[in-house]
């Protein structure tokens, strides 16, 4: 009998089916601000394992009103900690109400889950999925919670529009600036520039940075948060009238999330380019240029195999064929793939020549010349030449050199010796 929560307990662990094989990512902890590993799951996914109980005390019974797991997928807006807003709430029914007395494992499946957003920690809000494992008591549950990391993959076409503004103050600073994009994956490259149109001030430094807002709540109680992700010095010393300043910047480098927009109509995050002139009098002039972020799949869409990660020597030549997927049929289903669709008569030879290395490869452990780890091209012998044996004759043996005819003196004696026998 247990009194004010003491005498028979529990531990729960929750284990997942494929958590040796599948991807951890770090995720910061809203607590103490330290990353922890969580296993990555996408949209669509099945979340499935075993929910594993085992009593404290073996032989003595633990009485509970049913056992339960939960995937909630919830909004914690830091102002207000005391609501949690739940966008997905999937229970399931483990155990009915009665005795443990041992250990006992039970399976638990969501099947393809829809997770529409990616997990957010920033400085007001936090958006978590996570598993929830209950014994159900009648004063104390006993609960267990397993948070994983969800992230949202994204595809644009290749033909971006770049961005292209002139700004400036009247008859004093007149400039042009140019991004050659306006959505950039987590991975991409900035690249851009800065071409001064008139300079009547006096300017002492010139500065791009990367700002990520965040933006809560609604109506009156909105909450913006800015904050610098990046700053680059662009530009030291006046310009001239003229001149051109390039840009470039690298974001795999930096702690990014994809721009996320009225996400359940609970916050936002966005991210601008900030560019930032300073004069000598230290007065500075900026503009700001929204961008999209959004993130990329990492999944190859090649052969992928370890062949086309490290190819044969003598397919070094032919690699970029290799690379290139074939036009008119295509090889995933997935809609992140996208192959080109060309139909030129080179464009078809190339698939062609593609589809011939594929199969040389697969058939490479029955062909020595296709050795993975030779370092060496490996040459092919050439053929032995086998000559026809050729009948010499009395007329044949004239034509011949004198050397050849010493050679070949026995043939053309059997071969002209019937024809006198029948001259007698």
């Amino acid at each position: 009998m247990s009194f004010f929560g003491f005498g028979q307990s529990a531990d729960i662990e929750i284990v997942f089916d494929d958590a040796e094989h599948r991807k951890l990512v770090e995720v910061k902890n809203a607590d103490d601000g330290k990353k922890d590993k969580q296993l990555l799951f996408y949209d669509g996914e099945t979340v499935s394992g075993k929910v594993n109980v085992t009593v404290r005390k073996p032989g003595s019974k633990l009485e509970h009103q049913g056992i339960k797991v939960e995937l909630i997928g919830q909004i914690e807006l830091f102002y207000d900690r005391g609501n949690h807003h739940e966008f997905i709430s999937l229970v399931k029914e483990l155990a009915r109400p009665g005795d443990l007395l041992q250990h006992m494992s039970y399976n638990f499946e969501f099947a393809n889950v829809e997770k529409p957003y990616e997990v957010y920690t920033g400085s007001n809000v936090r958006l978590r999925y996570f598993v929830r494992a209950t014994v159900i008591r009648r004063i104390t549950d006993i609960v267990k919670e397993v948070d994983v990391a969800v992230h949202t993959l994204c595809s644009y076409p290749d033909a971006h529009n770049s961005i292209k503004m002139e700004v400036g103050i009247e008859d004093c600073l007149h400039i042009e600036f140019e991004y050659n994009k306006s959505r950039y994956h987590l991975r991409d490259v900035i690249v851009g520039k800065i071409y001064f149109l008139l300079v009547r001030i006096k300017i002492k430094h010139m500065e791009i940075s990367i700002i990520k807002r965040e933006t809560t709540g609604s109506g009156a109680s909105t909450f913006t948060e800015n904050e610098t992700v990046a700053k680059y010095e662009i530009m030291d010393g006046a310009p001239v009238k003229g001149e051109s300043i390039p840009i470039r910047v690298f974001l795999a480098g930096y702690e990014l999330t994809p721009t996320m927009r009225d996400i359940n109509n609970k916050f936002s995050v966005r991210y601008y380019l900030n560019l930032v002139l300073m004069d000598t009098e230290d007065r500075r002039y900026f503009k700001q240029q929204e961008v999209t972020l959004w993130r990329k799949s990492d999944r190859v869409r090649t052969l992928g195999s370890a062949q086309a990660n490290n190819p044969p020597q003598h397919l070094v030549g032919s690699q970029p064929h290799m690379q290139r997927l074939s036009p008119t049929k295509p090889q995933s289903t997935d809609p992140l793939a996208r192959h080109s669709e060309t139909d030129d008569e080179s464009s078809r030879q190339n698939s062609i020549e593609n589809k011939e290395n594929v199969k040389q490869m697969e058939n490479a452990a029955d062909n020595p010349l296709f050795c993975e780890k030779s370092t060496t091209p490996v040459e092919i012998p050439p053929k032995p030449i086998v000559e026809k044996p050729v009948e010499v004759t009395a007329d044949v043996a004239k034509s011949l050199p004198k050397s050849e005819k010493a050679e070949k003196a026995e043939k053309v004696r059997a071969v002209a010796l019937p024809e006198a026998d029948l001259a007698q």
